[in-house]
């Protein structure tokens, strides 16, 4: 099987194309990372309120049954 390129270079190059080559290719992999990046960050920060939101309501239900005991 041959290669379709001769070298890196005209692999880079792309025929004369690479510069509209590689910029799509970036054009679509940057935001397609960042999406991705968003989301991780984005269910961190969700799990992170969850777990703070269920402490505060422990604490409160305890507080209720101190207030109710006495």
């Amino acid at each position: 099987m041959n290669s379709a390129f001769a070298s890196w270079a005209d692999f880079f190059a792309m025929g004369g194309y690479g510069f509209y080559v590689w910029l799509a290719v970036a054009l679509t992999l940057i935001p397609l990372l960042l999406l991705c990046l968003h989301t991780y960050i984005q269910r961190k920060m969700i799990i992170s309120a969850i777990i703070q939101q269920q402490a505060r309501e422990a604490r409160q239900k305890a507080a209720r049954a101190r207030r109710e005991g006495v």
